[in-house]
């Protein structure tokens, strides 16, 4: 009697207990990410004028990111997402015209499929903006001003927990960042690591 009593509870716990890697990809989360960067411009304009660049810039890309993560059936996990980045050695400079990113920021939605319950396979898309230092030169002098560039950004990747709490990504990201026919592209590859609560 007692042995089927006691096999019976473990049968319990056994079906009731969920792995805690599953819950991993539920709730909020923060956490930093770094990596590749590079913008492509063809005379945008701005308000200082045009800013006559036809050219491409690798560069340095980190940042923080912040969101929230909603487990709506076993495998499909939806969620919000903001983020903040800084790049290292990013202008863009041609003929004395130059475009200088400051920092920008987005903010997106995620939707993912898990499997096996530790690995997240997911697509973003959503709002990003970048806010640049821009100089062109004029016959009165060098006109300068700060100027904001914005517009969508889509992307996908796979995000693995390694620990109860922790998680581990690598994605890849582009963005539009012109307007009115003007061509400001962004592509990014970022990995980054994230703390879950």
């Amino acid at each position: 009697m007692f042995k089927l009593v006691a096999i019976g509870l473990v049968g319990v716990v056994a079906l009731g207990a969920v792995p805690a890697s599953a819950q991993v990809f539920q709730g909020p989360y923060i956490g930093a990410q770094a990596g590749w960067n590079r913008d492509s411009v063809d005379a945008p304009r701005t308000d200082a004028g045009i800013a006559t660049i036809n050219d491409e810039k690798d560069s340095f890309i980190g940042g923080a990111f912040v969101g929230y993560n909603q487990t709506v059936t076993p495998n499909i996990v939806l969620g919000l997402e903001g983020s903040f980045n800084v790049g290292a050695s990013d202008d863009i400079r041609r003929n004395g015209v130059s475009i200088n990113p400051d920092y920008s920021f987005d903010l997106s939605a995620r939707a993912g499929y898990l499997i096996g319950g530790k690995t997240l396979i997911y697509a973003r898309g959503g709002y990003e903006n970048m806010r640049a230092k821009v100089r062109i030169p004029s016959a009165s002098g060098v006109v300068s001003n700060r100027e904001t560039f914005d517009g969508w950004t889509v992307g996908g990747g796979v995000e693995r927990a390694l620990l109860d709490k922790v998680s581990a990504r690598l994605e890849y990201r582009y963005s539009d960042l012109g307007s009115n026919g003007q061509k400001f592209d962004r592509h990014q590859v970022l990995a980054g690591v994230g703390y879950h609560f």
